[in-house]
């Protein structure tokens, strides 16, 4: 259950990973909630204290237990984003300080804390924590997931995308596309609640069956995508591709809670 590829890691270390999580966000991220004033980054997203504080302190924790691994994370200068994938990595983090900074900034109660290990061009780790929830999504390459140390089984799947819940971010899809789905859409009720890798948990854990996201970089489906996949949930990309790439490069998602779902949610969208 505990291995990272050929890294042994024991229960002693997967569950520092989980308390230092944690702890950063009773120390680092809630007392911040709603009480920050967010700044503009040049890609037009958002950007608080609590995430530089937060990216500033795990990365900390984790080089005292770990390291022999690189660090990677959203708020980290362009230069450094631009330069850390033409260094040599035995293994590296993936974290995203605070997914979900506009409704965290506006005081909406649905943002979480993403990482990810990633070795070999794969994520071998992953876990997203919500705050507000108190729920730690876990999941091990090859060996499931577990929502706070339960593990996650999806006994009922719908058949057919009228009987689906859909999280949809229109704003960053194709305009064509976001109106067909306005005004034909396939399933029973879209949501879009506004970080990413808390939507990929939720469709791990059958609270909706599809997924649909035009824009996602590393950080924010690194952990998720793989919780997900480890629950049984089938992805890919527009051009039906794999969505996993160790680079700067946007992805845009197509996910389902099942393959047969997948297939049909699919063809619709492309």
């Amino acid at each position: 259950m505990l291995i990272f590829s050929n890294i042994l890691l024991n229960m002693n270390k997967f569950n520092i990973i989980e308390g230092i999580i944690k702890d950063i966000s009773n120390d680092e991220l809630m007392p911040r909630f709603n009480k920050v004033q967010a700044q503009n980054k040049k890609d037009g997203s958002l950007v608080t204290q609590a995430d530089w504080s937060v990216q500033e302190a795990v990365k900390i924790e984790l080089a005292k237990q770990f390291p022999e691994f690189g660090f990677f994370a959203e708020e980290m200068t362009d230069s450094e984003l631009k330069s850390f994938f033409a260094e040599n990595h035995s293994g590296y983090w993936c974290l995203d300080p605070l997914d979900g900074t506009s409704n965290f900034a506006s005081g909406l109660p649905y943002f979480a804390i993403s990482l990810a290990l990633i070795k070999d061009n794969q994520t071998v780790f992953g876990l997203v924590y919500d705050p507000v929830r108190d729920e730690c999504f876990t999941a091990i390459k090859g060996e499931g997931v577990w929502l706070n140390g339960q593990a996650v089984v999806n006994s009922q799947v719908p058949q057919t995308l009228a009987q689906c819940i859909a999280i949809v971010d229109l704003k960053r899809l194709p305009a064509e596309l976001a109106v067909k789905l306005a005004t034909h859409p396939p399933y029973r009720s879209q949501r879009s609640f506004g970080a990413a890798a808390l939507e990929w948990c939720w469709l791990a854990t059958g609270r909706c069956q599809l997924f649909l996201h035009g824009k996602q970089m590393l950080w924010d489906y690194a952990a998720g995508l793989l919780i997900a996949q480890e629950a049984g949930c089938a992805a890919c990309d527009f051009d039906g591709g794999p969505i996993f790439q160790p680079s700067l490069k946007s992805k845009k998602v197509i996910a389902s809670l099942s393959k047969d779902l997948h297939k049909q949610w699919y063809n619709f969208i492309t």
